[in-house]
């Protein structure tokens, strides 16, 4: 198990074995090189530590546990876990800042505690075998590996996965096997039954009452307070640079914080693709950073196989792939890169929260019945214009608008949608599916958040799904492929706390989201990088679909195995890539993230550790 992570942490391994219990760890050395090592043990070897991730307000927490009597034998922020929970117990969690996943082994207690941090930027998958063992891991590959599990697909996870592109906390693609939610934390004894995970965090959108000018003074700041705590490191550090503003911006308060010149990395794409490198190099040029750049050619259908080694579950974001590739550039030079990932779900900077902003607005304006009726026509009698210029693809806002709120932004974050899947699968997966609802997950996402204005709902909803299983996920495996670790500087639970106070109407402005972020950081970086249209972290697929011909998708995604998956009618599958071919559908969603599933049962399902007599058995009956 521990070498299937061994990825993760290329420094060394340790292991640990009791009565019960055993873990094993991969270490990535970053803090306390020569004394980290884990396994770690408190003085009497009665707790025992394995961790991934960085406390930065560690040392803060030394002295008062040394005056609570606590000795410490290591510079190493592992052992403050260790002592904080010694002192505190599950409370100790409320006094981390940072990110983590760890397993604690008190044999005091006779307990076993696992936890993860507020907002799932360190992963945790854990399953209870047959036999009633627990095991647990970084990754699911680690799981897989273990004599004892069963690998049954979960047909609704395959419905949620294909709904959003990923599958959502706590459901794996395996039934047997869940991911510890962010914020959570599970407490095992001898005596009980795996008992549920208990909340421990969550982000409150409650008191939107911050004045403008105070935000885009207090702003910068308090970004350079949560960049400087991210720089502490005995190895090489640097940043990603797209030149975009959030990634401009880590950089810039990283330069304030650094005595020496901050290295920055950069990615391009070559053949036509869209191309920010010239926007990078404003700002490395601005800060004097010693600024890397990477042009890489993008073969979508040629990488698909080896993302979806990389997730172990199928995962549709494409950004995945030059996600990968910027961190095995980075790696080249330093262990440790800054990201600037989440800021477009603190200050609305998706088109959706704008869309979503607007369509509530036609929701207070016309009763349920009558909006419903109205707008499902206008629907109904509007063409789907795949082809059109954005503005006048309005069929799925007239749908959503029909809708109520949550299932108007369930559509809108849909990869796949209810119709579109439904007919695409078999007779099996109907009615294995037939209670399963999507939908359900952001409508239960929006009853939890504490707040009633639209803009804030929605990104409640987002931090809470779309953040931990796509954002995340995507940074954590694509990074630590490569031994990478990544630190996201705006997702600092002290910043992320403050932001969410902000009022939504402060942040739009010029048609656009994430206004008053770009306001308070006009000092700090260059009108036509702040200003400018936003291209994202990607690359076109329908255009390289297109280029690569209907016989090439057709050998893949009606293969002898991804037929005896017994998930889809193959007819159907047939008819969506001809669709995308003949330029009258853009449904290049659509079969990447059916390509992706693919991927995930020829590399994984099929591909890892399976014998040879269950190489080809049919999902189906693995199922039943």
């Amino acid at each position: 198990m521990a070498d299937a992570i061994a990825h993760r942490g290329p420094d060394g391994e340790g292991f640990f074995s009791a009565p019960g219990v055993a873990f094993g760890h991969r270490r990535l050395a970053i803090i306390d090189v020569a004394g980290g090592k884990q396994p770690l043990f408190n003085e009497d070897g009665s707790i025992a530590l394995t961790y991934n991730g960085e406390l930065y307000n560690y040392q803060e927490l030394i002295p008062e546990l040394k005056a609570a009597g606590h000795t410490f034998s290591t510079h190493s922020d592992s052992e403050v876990i260790i002592h904080a929970w010694e002192q505190w117990g599950e409370a100790c969690l409320n006094r981390f800042r940072g990110m983590y996943a760890f397993a604690i082994h008190d044999e005091n207690r006779s307990c076993l505690f696992l936890a993860r941090d507020r907002l799932g930027k360190k992963p945790l998958y854990y399953s209870v075998l047959d036999e009633g063992k627990l095991i647990f891991g970084s990754e699911l590959k680690s799981l897989l590996v273990h004599p004892s599990i069963r690998r049954l697909i979960d047909p609704v996870a395959v419905d949620q996965y294909l709904a959003f592109g990923y599958v959502p906390d706590p459901r794996t693609i395996y039934r047997n096997v869940r991911k510890l939610p962010p914020a959570h934390f599970l407490t095992v004894t001898r005596k009980k039954t795996i008992p549920e995970p208990q909340r421990y965090w969550k982000i409150s959108f409650a008191n939107q009452a911050l004045d403008r000018r105070e935000i885009i003074q207090e702003l910068p700041s308090r970004l350079a307070e949560a960049v400087r705590i991210r720089l502490m490191s005995e190895v090489p550090l640097g940043a990603f640079l797209s030149g975009g503003v959030d990634s401009s911006a880590v950089v810039a308060m990283m330069s304030g914080a650094l005595d020496k010149p901050a290295e920055t990395f950069a990615l391009g794409f070559g053949a036509g693709g869209p191309n920010e490198l010239a926007h990078a190099r404003c700002i490395a040029e601005r800060y004097g950073t010693a600024h890397h750049e990477e042009i890489i050619d993008i073969d979508p259908l040629g990488s698909y196989r080896a993302q979806a080694a990389i997730f172990d579950e199928p995962f549709a974001d494409q950004s995945a792939i030059p996600t990968f590739h910027i961190s095995a550039a980075a790696r080249r030079h330093v262990t440790v890169a800054l990201s600037g990932d989440a800021g477009d779900e603190l200050f609305a900077g998706y088109r959706r929260y704008r869309m979503f902003r607007m369509e509530e607005r036609w929701r207070r304006v016309f009763p349920d019945g009558p909006r419903r009726a109205f707008f499902s026509s206008l629907a109904l009698l509007y063409p789907k214009l795949d082809w059109a210029p954005r503005w006048l693809r309005a069929k799925y806002t007239l749908h959503e608008i029909a809708l109520n709120s949550a299932e108007g932004y369930y559509r809108s974050v849909c990869r796949i949608h209810d119709d579109m899947r439904h007919a695409l699968y078999s007779d099996y997966m109907r009615s294995q599916t037939a209670e399963s609802e999507p939908s359900h997950i952001i409508s239960e996402a929006m009853n939890r958040a504490d707040t009633d204005d639209p803009v804030a709902k929605a990104q409640f909803v987002d931090v809470t799904t779309y953040l931990s299983g796509d954002i995340l996920t995507k940074v954590d495996r694509a990074s630590m492929a490569s031994s990478l670790e990544v630190r996201v500087p705006m997702l600092d639970q002290e910043f992320v706390s403050w932001a969410a106070q902000i009022p939504s109407r402060f942040k739009f402005g010029r048609g656009e989201g994430k206004y008053i972020l770009k306001k308070a950081l006009e000092p700090y970086i260059p009108e036509k990088n702040l200003y400018r249209t936003k291209q994202g972290f990607s690359s076109s697929l329908a255009s390289h679909f297109r280029k690569s011909g209907p016989q090439q998708l057709k050998n893949l995604l009606l293969s002898d195995q991804f037929k005896d998956s017994g998930f889809f009618q193959n007819d159907r599958v047939e008819k969506l890539i001809d669709m995308h071919m003949s330029g009258l559908a853009d449904n290049s969603r659509a079969l990447w993230t059916l390509l992706m599933f693919e991927g995930f049962l020829s590399q994984v399902h099929y591909g890892t550790a399976m014998s040879d007599s269950r190489q080809r058995r049919p999902l189906v009956s693995a199922i039943q």
